[in-house]
């Protein structure tokens, strides 16, 4: 602003901040461990680099009373009347992707089995799930599905989006190697059965579905269809069935890496064992940061990767199964309160990524009160 106004001050708003209040509540195991979390959060440093939480603020009795009926599971059904909760919401690009787990104890108690969901792909979804959630809780999985379609096979394969309708073999099994690669890292990097879930599609010929498994049965995982989509429960029955076999089935599950490793141990054994690239390289602040966590004492906790969900890569059009690259680090952010540090690499925004066409733009309400565009 002119001299009149004072001195210009730039500032932003900073969408990590409010992914951590949701990955706090999403890892809170009551409110008053949601409370103490809430207080641990680093809202800033003082000119000493010394960090200034919300406790010191106050402030984490007023986040907590607004939160405290939000923390409760939320209850739904699906159309055929089968229980389910729907709680929390942490992108798994730029947080750590998973539901709450208040909602996942509580259906483990509830229920024979509990399904649960980890965003994006097994790079990010799952190894967040894994190294993140299950770490903090205590608790582990017994059988893994991996949910994949012809369509984004033959994407890898280098299909342009206009014609993934269209059977193309030789592109989807230059694409199955991005699918082998999630299976491998399920089975031999976390030691856990898999089965993989064709979510079919109806331009999906036979001649696809049957190389896809195919190529699975090489590496000794079995394929199930899922049709649920058109014909609801029914359609996920193959898919059922395996998944209760797979849960009786002995499995070896570790972590991708120790708790105690440093920063740059652990963002190695990302980058080397779950992406297969040669090596995370901390640029520009994120070699002070690491050095700077460390030195507070956040250097035992768990690497949230914001990175690109379309590739292996921190590249988004780095499609397939790369090998041999590197991962930029840019920037090193803690999450005190979640109990994680957020690794940013390559160009991924931190802010979550909307469509081009908002929903609400079909959306109306006619003169009799009729709303329309909502599916």
């Amino acid at each position: 602003g002119p001299r009149t106004n004072g001195v210009t001050r730039e500032d932003s708003y900073d969408i990590t901040v409010a992914s951590e209040i949701m990955a706090v509540l999403c890892l809170s195991s009551s409110i008053s461990d949601m409370k103490e979390r809430l207080g641990k959060m680093i809202i800033g440093y003082t000119y000493n680099e010394e960090p200034v939480t919300a406790a010191q603020l106050k402030a984490e009795g007023a986040m907590c009373a607004l939160l405290k009926d939000a923390i409760k599971p939320n209850l739904v059904q699906t159309l055929e009347g089968t229980p389910a909760f729907i709680h929390g919401g942490p992108f798994a690009n730029i947080a750590h992707g998973c539901n709450s787990l208040m909602a996942t104890r509580m259906a483990l108690k509830l229920s024979d089995y509990a399904v649960t969901e980890a965003g994006f792909g097994a790079d990010l979804g799952a190894e967040k799930f894994l190294d993140i959630k299950c770490r903090m809780a205590g608790i582990a999985p017994s059988a893994v599905v991996i949910v994949a379609t012809a369509r984004a096979l033959k994407h890898h394969g280098g299909v342009a989006k206009p014609d993934l309708n269209n059977e193309n073999l030789e592109a989807l099994e230059k694409g199955m190697p991005n699918l082998l690669r999630h299976v491998e890292n399920v089975t031999k990097v976390y030691g856990l059965p898999c089965v993989v879930a064709i979510n079919r599609f109806p331009t999906d010929t036979e001649a696809e579905l049957n190389l896809i498994r195919s190529k699975c049965k090489e590496l000794g995982v079995e394929v199930a269809l899922s049709e649920v989509w058109a014909k609801g429960g029914a359609g996920a029955v193959e898919l059922a069935e395996e998944v209760v076999r797979l849960c009786e089935t002995p499995n070896n599950f570790s972590y991708v890496y120790d708790a105690e490793l440093s920063i740059k141990e652990k963002l190695n054994a990302i980058v080397q064992r779950v992406y297969h690239g040669s090596r995370a390289v901390l640029t520009g602040p994120a070699v002070k940061q690491a050095q700077q966590l460390e030195q507070l004492g956040f250097g035992n906790l768990s690497i949230c990767m914001a990175k690109t969900q379309y590739s292996f890569t921190d590249d988004a059009k780095s499609l397939g199964a790369p090998e041999g690259f590197e991962i930029a680090v840019k920037n090193l952010k803690v999450s005190a309160g979640a109990g994680f540090i957020v690794a940013l690499t390559g160009d991924v925004m931190t802010m979550p990524g909307l469509p081009k066409k908002p929903s609400s733009e079909n959306i109306d309400v006619d003169e009799n009160g009729r709303i329309s565009g909502l599916f």
